[in-house]
């Protein structure tokens, strides 16, 4: 008997990055080389290098604060595109001024949230962003808030927080957890009951949170959460599937697969973060799939 591996419905990239990437490559495909992307256009190693093969090249850092070293001469027949996560005004006007060809590739879910935050910063409010505040969209969000902005991700964020006033608006930044944004509006309320509160966190990353609990009724015994380990929303992922207490193991690639710790499973839940391309996924459902379960215990990573 081999093991039994059901993926996850939503699993792999969502639509705002495959959006970008298809962005991305038609630039490629259309000659204009080379095509370069502010920061990594998708946060895994793997899908990068394929892009690079393809004439994309990311130039700057994860965060998008860099300054870019392009000669707008020498590349003249190249483009510059933004990547999924967004980026602030301030960063905007700068990539528009080094003289290439401009593509702005945001998350239209992205642009909605920096469109909620710059409407009520014109009006005066303070905005409270749940996120990470290291995070590129994060760090996009806060360049709408006219210097009213506060990333927060606890309780004691909030605590911490000064003396608001009454025109506070919260958002969240898109890939974090539903529950726990709920519970955190819910606080921010207690200390500023007039706060208009909007549930920004996309639908694509709430069809993944779904997901974890669609596969526990399916009876899995175990996790298999696919990505970069560096990846955002990944890590969450795999987070969310601890809190169910089976055993959740984030990987890469299906090199990362242990058959003889995962041979103690008889049914496995795949499931995957936005930025994971498919023939990574393909992969490692493959090899689950091969593995026999044994009567030996496993330990979760």
């Amino acid at each position: 008997m081999l093991m039994k591996v059901i993926r996850a419905q939503n699993a792999g990239f969502c639509w705002g990055v495959e959006r970008a990437i298809d962005i991305a490559r038609d630039f490629a495909k259309k000659g204009k080389r080379p095509v370069y992307t502010d920061g990594p256009l998708i946060h895994n190693s793997q899908m990068m290098e394929r892009l690079e093969g393809e004439g994309i090249r990311e130039v700057g850092d994860y965060q998008s604060r860099a300054d870019l070293t392009i000669d707008a001469e020498e590349d003249a027949n190249s483009v510059l595109v933004v990547r999924a996560h967004g980026i602030s005004p301030e960063r905007r006007k700068y990539l528009k001024s080094l003289g290439i060809e401009f593509r702005d590739a945001t998350c239209p879910d992205v642009g909605i949230v920096a469109g909620k935050i710059r409407l009520h910063a014109k009006k005066g409010y303070h905005t409270v962003i749940y996120g990470d505040a290291r995070h590129p969209e994060a760090i996009g969000l806060m360049g709408y808030t006219e210097g009213r902005g506060h990333v927060i991700s606890s309780k004691e964020d909030i605590d911490a927080l000064p003396d608001l006033g009454e025109q506070v608006t919260m958002v969240s930044q898109t890939t974090m957890f539903t529950e726990d944004f709920q519970e955190l509006a819910d606080y921010l309320r207690e200390r500023f009951p007039q706060a208009l509160i909007f549930d920004t966190i996309c639908g694509a990353t709430k069809d993944r949170q779904g997901d974890i609990a669609v596969l526990m009724d399916h009876g899995v015994e175990a996790y298999v959460v696919i990505g970069g380990h560096h990846s955002a929303n990944t890590r969450k992922l795999a987070m969310l599937a601890r809190r169910t207490g089976k055993p959740t193991f984030h990987i890469e690639t299906a090199k990362e697969i242990d058959p003889v710790e995962m041979g103690s499973f008889r049914c496995v839940g795949v499931t995957a973060g936005a930025s994971t391309p498919e023939f990574l996924i393909s992969e490692v459902c493959n090899r689950l799939a091969e593995i026999s379960p044994q009567a030996a215990p496993a330990s979760a990573q």
